[in-house]
């Protein structure tokens, strides 16, 4: 059912009503600009009155922005406006610009979009401003905006109506700028030392690339069962074995797990292959990365997140999950050599062990989450995951109860994977089908058989080493962000009562 109207909204109608009377279309049409109010400001906003003056005739400015304050008095008036970068004000002057403009401007509500001309000039605070000679009525907004001082209270209500919350909030706008400039930066690196940018496909006939939940879908033409992808590993891949040395996607994922301040369904990932690499290299490749994006960004690679001092200059710390296991509880499972007596630790621990829990590796990765993972607060990178929970990934030639993998943590928090690729065809085969006997008792994030894939490795494909990097989580870091809704456009929501 409908909301009724309020007040504001029925006066506000009836003046788009009164608009379309007087032959002026309440929605507007193009509007040609000079300037926006960063490139107003950057040509104009160092000079002073005298400068002004000095210049005699003044250059034509065209600008065009919502109204955000407005204030007349007789027959002249201020307003600020606003684009995507920032606010100016503007001075409309009845013998400036004749009575019908003056009557439109001065019958204007905050919220309404308007386009002005007119000449650079300081007011007697010292406020760069517009005089306007020419007002055009652009847009006529409906609904009021939120009170300045209070905007959008609700939490929620600023991620349901991110548009007005873009509006009104500041730092929201910064915030997803800054995602936008993040993701340019991680780009222009990768572009810049050769990697080739790729699309594989979002809808996949065999689940796999990681251990996730998937959402299931039906596509009608072919009659057959689509996952939309949970990771674009396996694709990108097989591009490695077709003959390119080294390719990235920056897209989405889609994982139909819950929902929290770290976790949206659908989010978005950065995943690369370096043929001729292995862990180490891309240890070394992501260390870079972030530091070159944190200096671009922010200037600096001290930052604070979430009233803790994170430092990301180049040192990050590599530690092996056994030995930190060994650090925090004293258990050293390199030493453990049964399961039963693996078992029995985890008992003793109080951690709960599930029936697809068959594996030493299975009993260490539970260790690691329950007594490691959040004391972890500097970057550090996790190395040495047992096989059982990473069939993608090379054998340790060590030691062969673990692999070639890392997990980079900060404060908590996993921002990357990565793996010295396996690309023996005939371990992956095993891999894949121990993956069939988790999902047999019980774990759906389990993968699942991908044949081709395997065929692709039999045409042999070179050593490699593979990353996938939270892009969400890296703004959420560099934004000091608490929330992954924060730093999405538009995150998932539950429906609301209307």
């Amino acid at each position: 059912m409908e909301n009724k109207l309020s007040e504001q909204e029925i006066i506000r109608r009836e003046k788009a009503t009164d608009l379309s009377v007087k032959g002026l279309d309440p929605y507007g049409q193009r509007f040609d600009r000079t300037h926006n109010t960063e490139t107003f400001k950057a040509q104009y906003g160092h000079l002073k009155p005298e400068d002004l003056e000095a210049m005699g005739s003044l250059p034509t400015i065209k600008i065009a922005g919502r109204i955000m304050t407005k204030r007349s008095k007789g027959k002249a008036g201020f307003a600020h406006i606003q684009d995507q970068y920032g606010q100016i004000q503007v001075y409309v002057k009845f013998d400036n610009v004749g009575e019908d403009a003056y009557i439109l401007f001065d019958k204007g509500d905050i919220g309404d979009i308007i386009g002005v001309e007119g000449t650079p000039m300081i007011t007697h605070t010292g406020e760069l401003s517009i005089r306007v000679t020419k007002y055009t009525h652009l847009v006529k907004a409906l609904r009021p905006l939120p009170e300045k001082f209070h905007g959008l209270t609700d939490i929620e209500e600023r991620y349901r109506r991110r548009y007005v919350d873009l509006i009104m909030n500041e730092d929201s706008k910064t915030t997803l700028i800054l995602r936008s400039k993040i993701i340019a930066s991680m780009r222009n690196y990768l572009n810049n030392r050769g990697y080739l940018e790729v699309e594989t496909p979002i809808l996949h006939p065999v689940l796999g690339g990681a251990n996730a939940k998937p959402f299931i879908t039906h596509h009608n033409a072919l009659d057959m069962p689509f996952y939309l992808r949970i990771a674009p590993e396996l694709y990108l891949k097989r591009l490695i074995v077709g003959g390119f040395d080294c390719v990235y996607e920056i897209g989405r994922l889609f994982r139909n797990e819950g929902m929290d301040v770290k976790h949206n369904p659908e989010f978005t990932t950065i995943e690369l292959y370096l043929a001729y690499s292995d862990l180490m290299g891309m240890m070394d490749l992501c260390e870079d990365l972030i530091v070159a994006i944190t200096k671009e960004t922010r200037k600096t690679t001290t930052i604070s997140y979430q009233n803790k001092t994170i430092e990301l200059a180049k040192g990050w710390r590599r530690v092996h999950m056994v030995d930190l296991i060994k650090e925090y509880t004293g258990i050293d499972f390199f030493a453990v050599s049964d399961f039963e007596t693996a078992k029995k630790l985890a008992l003793d621990h109080h951690l709960t062990v599930e029936p697809q829990h068959f594996g030493i590796g299975h009993i260490i990765n539970l260790f690691f989450d329950a007594f490691c993972e959040d004391k972890i607060i500097q970057p550090t990178f996790v190395y040495g995951h047992p096989i059982e929970i990473s069939p993608l990934s090379k054998k340790d030639p060590l030691d062969p109860r673990f692999t070639q993998r890392f997990e980079l943590f900060i404060d908590g928090r996993e921002y990357a994977n990565a793996f010295t690729e396996l690309n023996d065809p005939i371990d992956q085969r095993e891999r894949f089908e121990n993956q069939l006997k988790e999902k047999a008792l019980g774990n759906d994030e389990a993968n699942e058989m991908d044949l081709d894939f395997i065929e692709a490795l039999e045409y042999g494909m070179p050593p490699t080493g593979g990353i996938g990097i939270g892009i969400d989580r890296l703004v959420m870091l560099l934004t000091d962000s608490a929330s992954i809704r924060d730093v999405l456009l538009f995150p998932h929501m539950k429906n609301r009562n209307r």
